[in-house]
């Protein structure tokens, strides 16, 4: 038989066609084919050598890849999404977003996030930001306003006419058994109408205990006041605290900079991820703290390294549930497709 030449082209549909004759209701499988899944529900079969789209994407200098699911689900592990945020090796991020469809009546998609470590967690602020407005450049909704379950919630990002994205975060969490936080036997050190505890660091018993306010977020949050944030210990203080056994499921350590009643800067060295230019979340449990030490007005502009984010709570007004709300950009930087390496 004479020796054929075989195209790329002809290569590439030769596989194609084998992995269709190998499962042709396989989720995710459109992304090569063009063709929609039958069946939602499934992984992609044993793995197999995966090429999927994404987006990335940047709220205040918080990176993101964000992965559409709404037709089905990639099956990815834990060390496909380490992968993903790897700066190195593979596309690089803070955190991996997925979008899916509507769970329930009345939600409009679900958000999944999780951390370039491959941990999923509860919140992401900046993320959400980007969330809504993939979904909308995508053709996903035709909202302005969507409701959108989180692993704590539901969250409702909006559109505003600036370009923006404003997201109700829902209301902050104090009680420390929900945050989670251990306080047990120390004494709340006063400050405004609330204090602060007084955490002795496991790498620092001869120093004295540092004083945090601690918030959930959704997600918990530990809030330390600094004179400068530029001079702060982030990168040694930050994982500290995070060691720290009262922060069971860990924690996202924010260095607050008091600049006036409307104005601060921030630094937030977040679980899983390290420090970041901007933490969406960390701004809001930052300023509601702020409010509630009696340093902050109702509205303030937070100062990242990445930019500036608006946070706005009415909490001693109208109460402690009193929603947080969160505006900021959130701007598509690239497309592109990745091959996942058979070997994760």
């Amino acid at each position: 038989m004479p020796f054929r030449r075989v195209s790329l082209l002809e290569k590439v549909r030769q596989k194609r066609d084998k992995i269709l004759a190998c499962d042709v209701s396989c989720p995710g499988l459109h992304f090569a084919t063009g063709q929609l899944s039958g069946r939602a529900s499934r992984p992609w079969p044993d793995n197999l050598h995966m090429r999927i789209p994404f987006t990335k994407m940047q709220g205040a200098g918080n990176d993101f890849v964000v992965l559409d699911e709404t037709r089905g689900r990639l099956g990815l592990s834990a060390a496909h999404y380490r992968f993903l945020g790897d700066r190195h090796f593979g596309v690089g991020a803070d955190q991996i977003l997925t979008v899916r469809p509507s769970p329930a009546e009345g939600i409009d998609f679900e958000y999944v996030i999780h951390n370039a470590d491959g941990n999923e967690v509860e919140q992401c602020g900046n993320g959400a930001r980007c969330f809504a407005r993939f979904v909308a450049d995508r053709g996903l909704t035709s909202k302005d306003v969507i409701r959108v379950k989180t692993m704590k919630g539901v969250i409702e990002p909006r559109l505003t006419a600036d370009g923006r994205v404003t997201v109700d975060m829902g209301a902050p969490v104090f009680d420390p058994v929900q945050i989670p936080f251990d306080a047990s036997g120390l004494q709340l050190q006063p400050m405004g109408s609330w204090g602060n505890w007084p955490v002795a660091l496991a790498d620092a018993a001869q120093a004295a205990p540092v004083l945090i306010a601690t918030v959930s977020m959704g997600n918990p949050h530990a809030v330390l006041l600094v004179d400068n944030v530029d001079s702060a210990s982030v990168l040694t203080q930050g994982p500290a605290v995070q060691a720290s056994p009262r922060f069971p499921q860990g924690v996202n350590v924010g260095f607050l900079q008091v600049q006036d009643r409307s104005h601060v800067r921030l630094r937030v060295f977040e679980r899983g991820v390290g420090e970041t230019l901007a933490c969406g979340s960390g701004a809001c449990a930052a300023v509601v703290a702020g409010i509630r030490l009696g340093l902050l007005d109702a509205r303030v502009d937070v100062q990242t390294h990445g930019g500036v984010l608006t946070i706005a709570w009415a909490g001693l007004e109208a109460g402690l549930q009193a929603p947080v709300l969160m505006t900021g950009p959130a701007t598509t930087v690239f497309q592109g497709e990745i091959e996942l390496p058979d070997s994760l």
